[in-house]
């Protein structure tokens, strides 16, 4: 498992296009952080949003601070925040440099665990002992902490839930935010119970018809 994560871990090209590009495609890759005694803690990111520049929501929006100096930096890098003074979010910077662009992880589902632990910015922070020393680190397993693809048999999945007509990663208006509500810049896994918030309509799936990763096969149900 360890070494199938490693090799599978996205380039730093992958980044290195729009916010609203990359969110969609994030949906299904996990977040990995290597830990003190090196076992890996992983997850599926079944939730994410796109913030960009010339919209009010975005940090950088207005102006280029210190504190929001990691989004307008080089794209593959983690842009972690403090919400109300409070809570640590975590983001990863996509598009280009000197332009404000990234994506929010907004959940994760993790396998053996709660399905819950991670349906939030903040749980998802939590979770993995994320914070703002790891503001601007860059998304390599040699500094630890990185993105991993989907893993083949969830992609398969997700296809064939396509082709049968099911919705795979729904798209909706992003959540929590008072400016740019109106773009539908934020998308979910659709059979996950581990999303924060669902759009107006969408029921949670039974536990019995929903998709949960399990630490064998890379993230895919037995």
């Amino acid at each position: 498992m360890a070494a199938f994560v490693i090799r599978s871990a996205l380039p730093r090209s992958f980044f290195a296009r729009p916010a609203e590009r990359v969110a969609p495609e994030l949906v299904g890759c996990r977040l990995v952080r290597r830990q003190a005694d090196g076992s890996l803690l992983w997850g599926v990111i079944v939730e994410t949003e796109a913030y960009c520049q010339s919209e009010p929501a975005c940090h950088g929006h207005r102006r280029r601070s210190p504190s929001n100096e990691t989004l307008f930096g080089e794209p593959g890098r983690f842009y972690v925040y403090v919400s109300y003074g409070l809570h640590h979010c975590v983001n990863v910077v996509t598009g280009r440099a000197d332009w404000a662009n990234g994506v929010l992880l907004r959940a994760a589902a993790l396998p053996a665990e709660p399905e819950r632990v991670a349906a939030g910015p903040a749980l998802l922070a939590r979770r993995f002992g994320l914070d703002r020393a790891h503001d601007a680190q860059p998304a390599d397993p040699d500094r630890g902490l990185w993105l991993a693809s989907r893993p083949a048999p969830l992609q398969d999945r997700m296809q064939q839930w396509q082709r049968e007509g099911r919705v795979a990663v729904r798209q909706t208006t992003r959540i929590g935010i008072s400016q740019g509500q109106e773009l539908p810049w934020r998308w979910y896994l659709q059979p996950s119970r581990s999303v924060s918030r669902r759009a107006p309509g969408d029921r949670t799936p039974p536990a019995a018809a929903a998709w949960a990763p399990s630490a064998s096969r890379g993230g895919e149900p037995a």
